[in-house]
């Protein structure tokens, strides 16, 4: 444990008891998300809706699929990284995972507003300053006005192109089909609950929370973080789990946990960028001592290894920290706090700020700094692996924004899959708010824009137009659900176009055996990763996770994912699995009159059930009906940055806000397929 802390033995004690119970409840709403769960409120009743091996016993001990399990090796070192007596380990771990989390969360709460320090005036000026360097990282992260207008008006001028380019009738049949949807119990157009406690544990937990100051919450969020990316080695070596960085599971129970504190998950960013920042500083340091030691130093091994990942030896602490270095301007801020945060955060002192700050202002320091991170030359924008998986030509990285080298521990990777250029693997994903590290994957180029060419052309061609006429739209997608023959000559009319389909379906898989390569590797800096793709770009996010479940039985890479009209078969597809993947949330957006979709999915893969057009009934997955943004298929390259602004991806629970009515005279006028 570092020797500098913000909490008392007993608040620690009572920061490590929540954070258990925030575990097993975000490993519980895998299945049952939070504000989708049972009217009775029952959010982790034992019994057969518990996440279990098939054990009988009630015991955490028999039932290793736990996350709170020893063998998970995501809570002990928690506890031990807090001091937290070996003898009440046990105890925790039971409590966490076989007891309602809302019969125990008011008592660990009232512990933590206790003040049993000798020094709690002091601890107090502390967190407060904590508190203070947080709220400016926090502005400084904060989108400008008049950047956010010009990045909404250039998404803007983008959707004009593409509805210029691409009009057809499409939008005409849509509005004029009526499809009739199987009855499903998923959840569709879901609207947000309430957001406060009441949500997950009724009344009882939200006096202790008012009880903590604000200053408080945020120190306790603190040393979780620092103790969830600490490394410090099991000495008995019960667990089975090789630690490597930042686990999506333990940044799915953070998010949870400042849902229950009642902080804007943004503040848990601001931190995140500050160990970051902090643990770089102290990297770049301990380079220099290596390198001063020996030229052929471990330091220099890490660069040639190609892989963003540093170890920084931290007041006893071993932190597995990953991240690039902070921009001149945070940079600058962090400078100006170093006489007054550099005595209290426990990974860095006043000349590890004032050394990080210097550095990420000059252009060879800022090479020193990512260098120490084996970020230089290498990461994700230097990996081109095509040629590891046969037949895939195309398969890179592009960085999107400009959230790059800025010490993010979190990152997005977006996927296109209808595309009539290359600009559309990127286009469709900018402008979008978060602090996410983000990238894009330009993949298959020349086959999907084949393909989506081949379709875009049918749909002008005079045989599409007449088949419109005569209203055989109509019944393809009610058809495709029912499995009941198509009109032959709509059957006939795909032939052309089977064989190019059949193509992009292939290399979707590849490509997504490579996206599981690349995260297996931890060639994205082994950090939580939020996985959002439409079309066949939703398609290779599925198989990378079918193929991460056949070689990984944890989710420790995957935070969230979203699908956005997705070419995925219902019934043939291994959901469960994939869904295990996910630590966090997993949406399945769908559109009921895409018979574009329908109709390209159905000239070479038979199957009743279609995730794009109706929702996918597996536990846990998020399912919502988009059918009021999305005029046709092509409708995804700019209507994704409205869905994902109404999904509201940062807040815990499932949130879908429904769109206003389309006006009809302007939809009339607005058609694309």
């Amino acid at each position: 444990m570092a020797t500098t802390s913000f909490l008392s033995p007993t608040q620690r004690y009572g920061a490590g008891a929540l954070f258990a119970l925030a575990l097993h409840q975000a490993q519980m709403h895998q299945t049952r998300p939070l504000g989708m769960l049972d009217p009775d409120g029952e959010d982790d009743g034992p019994g057969e809706e518990r996440p279990s091996s098939g054990s009988s016993s009630d015991s955490v001990s028999e039932d290793p699929d736990l996350w709170v399990h020893e063998n998970s090796g995501l809570l002990l070192p928690v506890f031990r990284f807090l001091d937290i007596d070996k003898v009440a380990w046990l105890g925790l771990e039971e409590t966490a995972g076989s007891s309602p989390a809302k019969h125990h969360v008011g008592a660990f709460l009232r512990l933590l507003a206790e003040d049993t320090s000798v020094n709690s005036s002091e601890s107090s000026d502390q967190q407060l300053a904590l508190s203070k360097a947080i709220d400016s990282l926090t502005l400084s992260m904060e989108t400008n006005p008049a950047s956010s207008k010009s990045k909404k008006e250039k998404h803007q001028e983008y959707e004009n192109e593409c509805r210029e380019k691409l009009s057809t009738n499409e939008a005409k049949v849509n509005s004029e089909a009526t499809v009739t949807m199987p009855e499903t119990s998923s959840t569709s157009n879901i609207e947000s609950p309430s957001p406060d406690l009441t949500c997950a544990f009724e009344e009882e937990p939200v006096e202790e929370v008012k009880m903590l100051s604000y200053e408080r919450k945020l120190a306790v969020l603190y040393e979780l973080l620092t103790a969830c990316l600490a490394d410090i080695r099991d000495n008995d070596k019960k667990s089975a789990r090789r630690r490597k960085g930042y686990d999506a599971r333990h940044r799915v129970a953070l998010r949870l946990l400042a849902t229950w504190l009642d902080i804007n998950w943004v503040k848990m960013e601001a931190i995140e960028m500050m160990v970051a920042c902090s643990a770089m500083a102290v990297a770049k340091e301990k380079e220099k001592e290596e390198e001063s030691q020996s030229p052929k130093s471990s330091w220099a091994k890490w660069k040639r290894g190609g892989i963003i990942g540093a170890a920084a030896l931290t007041g006893g602490a071993l932190l597995a920290i990953t991240g690039g270095l902070a921009a001149p301007a945070i940079a600058a801020g962090l400078s100006a706090l170093a006489p007054t945060l550099g005595t209290l955060i426990p990974v860095i002192g006043a000349s590890g700020f004032a050394a990080v700050a210097s550095a990420a202002g000059t252009v060879a320091g800022s090479v020193a700094v990512a260098a120490s991170f084996g970020a230089a030359g290498a990461g994700l924008t230097g990996t081109k692996m095509a040629r590891r998986i046969g037949s895939v030509d195309e398969f890179e990285f592009k960085a999107i924004g400009e959230n790059q080298n800025q010490g993010r521990l979190a990152v997005e990777i977006l996927v296109s899959g209808f595309v009539f250029d290359e600009e559309d693997f990127v286009r469709p994903w900018e402008g979008q708010s978060d602090n996410l590290e983000r990238y894009a994957i330009q993949w298959e180029s020349k086959n999907l824009i084949s393909v989506s060419t081949a379709i875009q052309d049918w749909l002008t061609s005079r045989i599409a137009m007449e088949l419109m006429k005569q209203g055989a739209m109509m019944t393809v997608l009610s058809t495709l659900l029912t499995a009941l023959a198509w009109p032959a000559a709509l059957l006939a009319a795909t032939d052309f176009i089977d064989s190019k389909w059949t193509i992009a379906l292939d290399r979707s898989e590849k490509a997504g055996k490579l996206l599981a390569e690349v995260l297996r590797k931890g060639l994205h800096g082994n950090r939580p990763v939020t996985l959002i793709g439409f079309s066949l770009g939703a398609r290779v996010i599925f198989k990378c996770l079918e193929v991460l479940a056949e070689t990984e039985h944890t989710a420790e890479f995957v935070e969230r994912v979203v699908l956005l009209g997705a070419p995925i078969s219902i019934q043939d597809e291994n959901w469960k699995a994939a869904r295990k993947m996910v630590a966090g949330r997993f949406v399945n957006a769908y559109s009921t009159n895409d018979w574009t979709l329908g109709f390209a999915f159905r000239a070479s893969m038979f199957s009743k059930g279609l995730a794009g057009i109706q929702p996918a009934d597996f536990p846990g997955i998020e399912n919502v009906n988009v059918t009021e943004l999305i005029e046709g298929h092509s409708s995804y390259l700019w209507a994704t940055h409205d869905i994902l602004d109404r999904l509201e991806l940062d807040t815990y629970y499932p949130t879908f806000r429904i769109p206003p009515p389309r006006n009809s005279e302007n939809s009339s006028s607005k058609k694309s397929p």
